[in-house]
């Protein structure tokens, strides 16, 4: 049984943003302490990235684990209620990701998809955190095409 009355669960639900979450501001934070410079949420790019990085051609996605189904993470749970309606959700998000992701690679365009509990461990470890961040920087830097962490 749910836990909360369904007015409840949808008042919640409904004002969980799209844009400017804490964890895509802990990663502008992060990128912008080391000296990178990006626009947020370009129109001009497939998918409207959280970050786009002109200088060295590449996308972050800061994916949400819940909404973008991040595989075998304890955050991408399926909620109890309204089962069918969260399955459609769900497979929508992860077919337009897809997609997304293909139109990115036809335009050779790197792209980075950072999900929510690595944001979670970085805040959490230090050297963590940095191991992340090194990654990324090696990526930029680097003829790979893709990075997920």
């Amino acid at each position: 049984m749910d836990i909360k009355i369904s007015e409840t669960r949808s008042r919640n639900m409904s004002a969980i943003r799209s844009k400017n979450t804490k964890p895509e501001v802990y990663m502008r934070k992060q990128l912008f302490a080391r000296g990178y410079r990006y626009g947020l949420n370009s129109k001009s790019v497939p998918g409207h990235p959280d970050i786009y990085m002109k200088k060295y051609n590449t996308v972050i996605f800061v994916n949400g684990c819940f909404w973008h189904r991040h595989e075998g993470c304890k955050y991408a749970y399926m909620p109890k209620t309204n089962i069918e309606f969260w399955k459609r959700k769900f497979d929508t998000n992860i077919k337009r990701d897809k997609n997304v992701r293909k139109e990115l690679e036809r335009l050779r365009i790197k792209q980075i998809v950072i999900w929510e509990c690595t944001i979670k461990n970085m805040k959490k470890y230090k050297e963590f955190k940095e191991k992340i961040l090194k990654e990324i920087e090696s990526f930029l830097n680097d003829d790979r095409y893709f990075l997920e962490m």
